[in-house]
């Protein structure tokens, strides 16, 4: 019987011993499962934040792990991964593993029961834990500077304010450094009481507005950590961030700065060239 992965990568931790538990060959490379792992996996039902990159080595010798991913087995014994998976991450008749993508040839040593050390590459995973940090308060910044266009309570964000990114956003792709965010303005948003018109007339202003307030939270050096409920993969987490306007908490799987002094600036461009689709580009810069 499989038992759900441990991980570590909520508090920062980018090394980890375990012991290797399962091995599955495929088309598009093997999978290495362990007990415990520092690596970040993407998820296959919300693929927001790529997976960890980085080693799993013993004292001599090591392999390459091109991407972490989600990997589950049923009870049944039906083993799936990424995409391939049939049921929502933590769903009933499935433990939760994270899988290791290792492409080329598997060598013998890794193998089931081998004790391996796990090394994430650092640089990566820090250009992805700010790409993910300042996705989310883009998002936050946007919801505060269209908080004017709303004509019924959409319901609210982490800050209280109307929760546009509730609303609209349809997907979320997080990369070193960055993030595009794509949100829905169509009829069902429009008849949610969304002034899609005036954003459209005034959308210099609104990304004006919202670089300003990410360069305010930017200078408060605010704290930033993830809260998690238990140790394994499917345990709940949550992003917490101190901001002078009160404490944001976000649920989220990802990975995050630890301080939002880690930036020189975030900034977004708004990109309204489909009238029902606005397209927003989060870059961020790293403090020297």
């Amino acid at each position: 019987m499989s038992t759900p992965t441990t991980v570590s990568f909520a508090d920062g931790t980018i090394t980890g011993d375990a012991t290797v538990s399962r091995v599955e060959s495929g088309t598009d490379g093997t999978v290495v499962v362990v007990d415990a792992t520092p690596f970040h996996p993407v998820d296959h039902t919300w693929p927001d934040q790529p997976g960890d990159s980085g080693t799993i080595s013993t004292a001599d010798e090591a392999v390459p792990v091109s991407e972490a991913l989600m990997a589950a087995v049923s009870d049944k014994g039906e083993f799936a991964v990424g995409g391939d998976i049939p049921a929502k991450r933590g769903a009933e008749g499935w433990t939760w593993l994270v899988g290791h993508r290792v492409e080329g040839t598997v060598p013998a040593w890794l193998a089931e029961g081998t004790r391996v050390n796990l090394t994430v590459d650092a640089a990566r995973r820090g250009g992805l834990s700010r790409g993910h940090t300042a996705c989310h308060l883009a998002s936050l910044a946007l919801d505060l500077a269209v908080a004017d266009l709303w004509r019924k309570d959409p319901g609210e964000d982490a800050l209280g304010n109307p929760d546009f990114e509730g609303r609209a956003n349809q997907s979320s792709r997080i990369h070193e450094d960055g993030a595009v965010d794509e949100y829905r303005l169509g009829k069902s948003l429009r008849r949610a009481g969304f002034d899609t018109e005036t954003f459209a007339a005034t959308l210099a202003e609104r990304e004006q507005r919202i670089n300003a307030q990410l360069a305010t939270w930017i200078a408060s050096g605010a704290t930033s950590r993830i809260e998690v409920e238990g140790p394994t993969i499917v345990d709940r987490r949550r992003w917490h961030c101190g901001l002078p306007e009160g404490e944001a908490v976000i649920l989220c799987g990802g990975t995050h700065v630890r301080s939002l002094s880690e930036f020189s600036s975030i900034t977004v461009s708004l990109d309204l060239t489909d009238p029902q689709l606005l397209v927003m580009t989060t870059t961020a810069t790293p403090a020297a």
